[in-house]
């Protein structure tokens, strides 16, 4: 049952990260990094947001629903070798500025969001 709900989890999780590029390639004319960006930033507030419910018990997840939401959507959804990934073609691309901002903003701001959505989930009633 656990490699079930990682299968679907991944699935959907992968489907709306896929619908995020459509979407940011559509509005900028063109694949970029931002999409990448907006997934981690996302995925981190709602990874946040679940740990601190669970961990001030406002949230109730059986073993198979915390691996159906963190392992596989939010899995499939977050993008860390697509960020490794777009950082290194920027600085291929000679775009070392942007290469070294896209990485430390994501970073930063990911641990942030992180953080927060966690604040967010200790005081939240979720369940």
């Amino acid at each position: 049952m656990t490699w079930l709900a990682v299968i679907l989890g991944g699935a959907l999780g992968s489907a709306a990260r896929h619908g995020m590029n459509l979407m940011t390639a559509r509005a900028l004319g063109s694949p970029s990094p931002y999409a990448t960006a907006a997934v981690n930033m996302i995925g981190s507030l709602a990874i946040g947001v679940i740990a601190g419910a669970l961990a001030a018990q406002r949230l109730a997840l059986t073993p198979i629903e915390r691996t159906l939401f963190i392992t596989g959507v939010l899995g499939g959804f977050t993008t860390f070798s697509s960020l490794m990934i777009d950082t290194l073609t920027l600085w291929q691309a000679g775009a070392i500025a942007k290469a070294t901002g896209n990485l430390l903003a994501q970073v930063v701001l990911g641990c942030v969001l992180v953080y927060a959505g966690y604040r967010l989930g200790l005081r939240s009633s979720l369940d």
